[in-house]
């Protein structure tokens, strides 16, 4: 296993690289992930705050949409001892995935599908979906839907999504709260530095995985 140098650093319990490290300047010589998957989003750090407040049982089947470098699912492994599935889009953001993931010392399945190309038979069988920045654009916004609604569908009993607030987020939001009820609530972490953004939680009625946070 990789031993922290002094660029890398630690959160809730989770190892990281930061950009100038050597070995993503190697792998970045080597891979080059489109849109944005060049870099770690700061909404993972909301992501795993707001997961560790809902204390969830251990052992739980996680999917990691738009998982990037996959840090927000390297988390679910570490701290809940999650199953945790990480998909994205793109291919090229795996290796970076591949290497926060052999320095946490965890093991996480990896596979390539669009949001859309996501179907209920792939959802079945999951307890949490999480997603960390991932409502970057307003064309997201039909993809998110219709992934939201064929995960309830499937039975998946919590949806978690965390971003900074965009205004893309915010129609995300209000479109889930007129169609699964769901919530949107500010959220703050002072860790790795103060960050504040937004959670949307959707609440399966018929498969709930989690109470509300303690900071409800």
């Amino acid at each position: 296993m990789p031993h922290l140098s002094p660029k890398e650093r630690a959160c809730h319990g989770v190892r990281f690289y930061q950009s100038r490290d050597p070995e993503i300047r190697a792998l970045k010589r080597e891979h080059s992930p489109e849109g944005f998957g060049y870099r770690i989003w700061t909404s993972c750090w909301l992501l795993m705050e707001y997961l560790k407040d809902l204390r969830l049982p251990e052992g739980l089947r996680v999917m990691d949409v738009g998982c990037g470098w996959g840090l927000a699912g390297i988390y679910c492994a570490k701290a809940l001892g999650a199953e945790v599935t990480a998909v994205d889009a793109d291919p090229e953001v795996f290796p970076f995935l591949r290497l926060h993931a052999e320095l946490n010392d965890v093991g996480l399945t990896v596979v390539q599908r669009r949001l859309e190309d996501l179907t209920v038979a792939d959802l079945a069988g999951i307890d949490l979906l999480i997603g960390a920045d991932i409502c970057f654009w307003d064309e997201m916004l039909a993809p998110l839907l219709g992934l939201i609604d064929r995960a309830l569908q499937a039975g998946v009993g919590l949806i978690l999504i965390a971003d900074p607030g965009r205004g893309s987020f915010h129609a995300l939001a209000q479109a889930c709260a007129q169609r699964h009820d769901a919530t949107t609530r500010s959220f703050y972490t002072l860790r790795p530095y103060p960050l504040q953004g937004r959670i949307l939680r959707v609440i399966n009625p018929a498969e709930p995985t989690a109470a509300p946070p303690r900071r409800a």
